[in-house]
């Protein structure tokens, strides 16, 4: 059968076939219309996503997402208009394959050089109105074909997109223009000058370069701390020359000179372009270290570094510079006498990264507590952290309170221990049968510990979970405003999970401690989910190489409360590489804290006037316990513990709709157990009366 892709071909066409009878265009929902009026969808192209598309319409947009690309077709608050390049690609290739692939060709050009068109997405941006730029020049400084280029800008029109103009003051030769498109571009330029007053007048590269930058200017920044390696260079340790002559230095001798001004997307061209011969991700990561000194670095911020074994640390004083390919700011270097070894382990931990900037900005306080008060070398002091900085961290936990062990029916001491284990271990799980309130536990726990409820996030895991969904992964997206009016183009972006973005947060707020509850954390494959999270799972101040971005460390304020339904799986069966990461906390309902439980929720429950019991409904729990001799497949008390189970009828629907439904799924194929003269609650209450059982 072929495959979506390939189904949507001759809609793709046979669109810009209809688009091309209609000079005016279409909207998109009337296109889609006669489209499939002509090609219907398969029966599997049916199914609605959550968008409400169909996954046909859903293909077709993404797809035309090329057309776009190759200037062949725009896209306007949902109206759709074929160009005259469009038209000329419909003669060329009648074909639809061919057609379809001279399109691909051109999004393949834009997903190559994606950095060099950000870039020029930025620049025409700021064009002012009025104001024109030559083409060739956008070219040579994205360092683009100017062929691919222009079609992009005449297919896309990008915000600015008209101010940028052939040598001639017009359209570019490549796009194919028609006179209606020549027209409509001077009358577009005439109107302005109409409005304004004014001529059109050329505008300068640097120009531009200075209103990008002014719209990249940064807010007031926060205290920041780095991490530098210093690089063997002619035999001699850089550190010591950082260290004598009061500087760091980042090496930039392929990309030009630069200055704090410049802006991301620029950056990253001058890297693609001057190490266009190393790895692509060797590139990815120059470009973020570059960046952060460059403009993430400010004076006034911690700076350390490493050299035969001793530690140093300083405080940025200075700008950036550029000298003989070599990126400086000038540092107060302290007199700090600290050996790597008598080192935090946190921040030993990140001395093994092997990025040549890494940002230490969580562990400034720990920075703050290395520094001498004073330099021996003038009378600057170095900033001492507020009280509340250096008192409990957000890594060390609270004392619990007596009053949430009497809210949760627990005892205290069995709170001070899972604090205690969460303290020690940082993960753990709770692991029993259903009904023993594994998850209400982890919830209230970690709602109390942490302080903030904010400060919790509850995923819940299932077979088809997977690393992309838990922690980020490459995403489809639209990439303008006007995507819900199907006129975007198709990219490729890295979206956060759930646990990336509680990690994010913990990381920026140091003083708190964050949690992550996973509901059920054995009904997924946890190594798929986790991959190489298992690492810092268990080596916490040690970073890791991740699959989709760059170096990753779990802060140590982040603490994982896992729940697992001994129902559904044996503890047994977990692997051995989960067992040593966590630790396992069972909750049974013989065992404690889960043991006596209900009993003590009744007793509340009545004298509060909530409940009327007329039987001893925990008698007959335990009794039905006691009849099932697998423990794992017991029943919690959390089932008894809803008041509408003491109404009239309501034991009998619970037991009816709930209990037993569990029992006859556990001796599933079993015929020798009677599911109602072993577990029916007339049984039990015989028994429990001292009748026949």
């Amino acid at each position: 059968m072929p495959t979506l892709t390939a189904r949507t071909k001759p809609r793709t066409r046979r669109s810009m076939e209809l688009l091309a009878e209609r000079p005016d265009g279409l909207h998109f929902s009337e296109l889609w219309k006669l489209v499939v009026a002509e090609l219907p969808l398969a029966e599997e192209d049916l199914e609605r996503l959550k968008s409400g598309d169909t996954k046909g319409e859903n293909a077709w947009k993404w797809q035309t997402s090329d057309l776009v690309m190759a200037g062949w077709l725009r896209k306007n608050n949902g109206y759709w208009r074929i160009t005259a390049l469009g038209r000329e690609a419909l003669e060329q290739h009648s074909d639809t394959e061919a057609f379809y692939g001279a399109a691909r060709s051109a999004y393949a050009y834009w997903e190559a050089h994606r950095h060099g068109f950000a870039y020029a997405q930025k620049l025409v941006g700021v064009i002012p109105a009025g104001r024109q730029l030559d083409l060739d020049t956008l070219a040579a400084e994205t360092r683009l074909d100017r062929g691919p280029l222009a079609r992009w800008l005449w297919g896309a029109r990008p915000k600015g997109a008209q101010w940028v103009v052939d040598g001639s003051g017009g359209a570019a030769p490549e796009v194919r223009a028609d006179d209606t498109e020549k027209a409509e571009l001077f009358a577009e330029i005439q109107d302005w000058q109409r409005l304004a007053e004014e001529t059109v007048r050329p505008i300068e590269l640097r120009e531009l370069q200075e209103l990008l930058a002014r719209e990249n200017e940064r807010v007031p920044h926060a205290p920041s701390a780095w991490l530098l390696h210093g690089y063997l260079a002619h035999d001699a340790d850089l550190v010591r020359a950082w260290i004598t002559e009061g500087f760091c230095s980042l090496n930039a001798a392929l990309i030009g000179p630069v200055d704090g001004s410049v802006s991301p997307e620029e950056l990253r061209v001058r890297v693609e372009h001057g190490y266009r011969s190393v790895p692509a991700s060797r590139r990815e990561e120059l470009a973020s270290s570059l960046l952060a000194f460059l403009s993430h670095m400010h004076p006034g911020d911690l700076v350390c570094t490493l050299s035969d074994g001793r530690f140093h640390l300083g405080t940025v004083t200075g700008p950036t510079e550029y000298k003989s390919g070599v990126l400086r700011r000038t540092v107060n270097w302290m007199d700090v006498r600290i050996d790597y070894n008598d080192l935090p382990e946190e921040v030993q931990g990140r001395f093994a990264s092997q990025h040549d900037i890494v940002d230490m900005t969580s562990l400034l306080n720990d920075l703050l507590r290395l520094a001498p008060t004073a330099h021996p070398d003038d009378d600057s002091r170095a900033e001492e952290p507020e009280p509340e900085a250096v008192g409990r961290t957000g890594s060390e936990l609270p004392a619990v309170d007596p009053s949430l062990a009497d809210e949760l029916l627990i005892t205290e001491d069995w709170l001070t221990e899972v604090r205690d284990l969460l303290q020690d271990r940082q993960q753990l799980i709770f692991y029993g049968p259903p009904g023993t309130g594994k998850t209400y536990l982890a919830q209230h726990i970690a709602e109390h510990l942490a302080g903030d409820p904010r400060a919790v996030k509850l995923v819940q895991f299932h077979p088809s979970y997977a690393y992309e969904d838990f922690f980020e992964g490459f995403r489809p997206v639209i990439t303008k405003p006007e995507a819900a009016a199907g006129t975007g183009t198709l990219a490729f972006d890295l979206r956060p999970g759930p646990f990336r973005k509680l990690v994010d947060l913990a990381e920026a707020d140091p003083s708190t401690p964050y949690f992550l509850i996973i509901d059920e954390i054995n009904r997924a494959n946890l190594a798929k989910v986790f991959g190489e999270l298992y690492f810092v799972l268990e080596y916490r101040n040690r970073p890791v190489d991740l699959q989709y971005s760059g170096e990753f460390h779990l802060p140590r304020n982040v603490f994982i409360i896992g729940t697992m339904n001994t129902a559904d799986r044996s503890i047994a069966l977990v692997d051995a590489a989960m067992r040593r990461r966590f630790a396992f906390v069972a909750l049974h309902p013989d065992e404690e804290p889960t043991d006596g439980m209900l009993a003590r929720w009744i007793e509340e429950q009545t004298k509060s006037a909530k409940i009327s019991p007329t039987e001893d409904v925990a008698a007959l729990h335990r009794e039905l316990n006691r009849r099932i001799e697998d423990k794992d497949f017991r029943i919690g008390p959390s089932y008894l513990m809803r008041p509408s189970v003491y109404a009239p009828g309501g034991l009998e629907r619970v037991w009816r709709t709930s209990i037993l439904p569990l029992l006859e799924e556990h001796h599933y194929g079993d015929d020798s157990v009677n599911i109602q003269a072993r577990y029916g609650l007339a049984a039990l209450r015989r028994a429990v009366s001292g009748g026949d059982a």
